[in-house]
């Protein structure tokens, strides 16, 4: 499931049970340009996970004063509404789901 973050309260985005993978990304952004087909094939193939993308233009105080984003696109994966790990730039499908495997323990 993909999700475009709205501005709502983002602790209830994150906080639910499971995983839950943000995306900061920006319009502008070549990298994130090309990560966006790989992350919309992963949603659909892995439903059960949401994967959350918010734009640091539109969310500045959210991206960079909470989570202290200073490049993208940059990759947070949140379990039980913790983080636990994070990743920057451009990855193919398969190496963001052996992330994402690697960090759901």
């Amino acid at each position: 499931m993909l999700i475009t973050y709205d501005g709502s309260e983002f602790e209830q985005v994150v906080g639910r049970q499971g995983l839950v993978l943000v995306d900061f990304f920006a319009t502008w952004c070549g990298p994130c340009k090309m990560l966006m087909p790989q992350l919309e094939a992963l949603s659909e193939e892995q439903p059960q996970i949401p994967f959350v993308k918010v734009d640091i233009d539109q969310y500045r105080p959210l991206a960079k004063e909470t989570y202290g984003i200073t490049s993208v696109p940059t990759l947070i994966l949140f379990k039980d509404g913790v983080e636990v790990s994070r990743q920057s730039g451009f990855a193919p499908k398969d190496a963001v789901w052996k992330w994402i495997q690697a960090n759901n323990k």
